[in-house]
């Protein structure tokens, strides 16, 4: 049905909603506060061996890398791994961002294994595994880290109300998870607002649909420019250039395609871990390769630079 004036009713009331509520975006204008475009990321460095496999391979292949996540949760790293990781960081002006756990995926229900409840996997159930990730944060923060992935809205809420409150650091990342992955402007803009820091987007977002989130926020984009198979098997490091120049910031996630799954990992999978992250580190290079055959002027930030969650061990 149409409104008075000929506009489709639905068109007419998002055009409304967007005039009211824009203002934070500037498209094609946003930067990191270093005034760069794009930063890289590399996923599941699940463990100390895997970080230092990514430092040395990034070193020889001559890749700047600003930031680790892991996928198996900061629960499953002792404390000694997780002061590593974080004196390894803190030495290379990387973030080392740690999956918050345990959640549904790791729990004794049956409906996340279940085809339509793999959307649950990051969830958290009752108040027990809402008060397991929150002691799961402050145990990591005390080993120095200053990032976290973060799947589950009501967790956020909470560590964005600890922060206020002084009992946790105020310069911690919250990265949203590829779980909660807002494929719209408005739901990556309340991702936002709750306190996400940055935030994943699904790995097949179109460049339109890039441009229409950045209408509505500057917040950084964490985008898989190469997916897991379990995240649609998507490589699309060539368009590092395109993505960059409308998704700025933009965090460029080099995942692995044709790779098992080795959450959650420990000693068994150990140099399985480690021959993946080399594997990303080259897939990076690649990607930046094609960025220089685009000859577009875009730019990339350096170690250490602000808004990057160097641990503090």
């Amino acid at each position: 049905m149409n409104d008075v004036a000929g506009t489709p009713r639905g068109s007419a009331a998002l055009a409304r909603h967007l005039d009211e509520r824009a203002g934070a975006g500037q498209k094609g204008e946003a930067r990191f506060p270093d005034g760069a475009h794009f930063r890289v990321e590399i996923p599941s460095v699940e463990n100390p061996d895997a970080l230092r496999a990514v430092v040395d391979e990034a070193r020889a292949r001559k890749v700047p890398i600003h930031r680790v996540s892991q996928g198996s949760g900061a629960m499953l790293l002792t404390r000694d791994e997780l002061r590593v990781m974080a004196q390894i960081g803190a030495d290379e002006g990387l973030e080392v961002n740690l999956f918050v756990g345990p959640r549904e995926e790791f729990g004794v229900g049956s409906a996340v294994r279940s085809p339509e409840g793999l959307s649950l996997s990051g969830r958290l159930r009752g108040f027990r595994q809402l008060r397991y990730a929150i002691e799961d944060v402050v145990r990591a923060v005390d080993a120095g880290i200053r990032g976290f992935l973060v799947a589950d809205t009501g967790l956020l809420e909470v560590l964005v109300a600890m922060v206020a409150s002084k009992e946790i650091p105020q310069n911690i990342v919250w990265k949203v998870s590829a779980v909660l992955a807002p494929s719209n402007p408005v739901t990556f803009r309340q991702l936002v607002a709750l306190g996400g820091t940055t935030v994943n987007v699904p790995s097949d977002i179109t460049l339109e649909e890039l441009s229409e989130i950045r209408s509505l926020s500057n917040a950084p984009i964490d985008l898989y420019l190469e997916s897991p198979d379990a995240m649609g098997g998507v490589v699309r490091g060539h368009e590092l250039a395109e993505i960059a120049a409308v998704a700025s910031p933009l965090y460029a996630k080099f995942g692995l395609r044709n790779a098992r799954a080795v959450y959650p990992a420990g000693e068994h999978l150990r140099d399985e871990v480690v021959g993946n992250v080399r594997e990303k580190v080259r897939r990076a290079q690649l990607a930046l390769e094609w960025l220089d055959l685009s000859q577009l002027d875009l730019t990339i930030s350096k170690p250490g630079a602000e808004g990057i969650g160097v641990p503090e061990p």
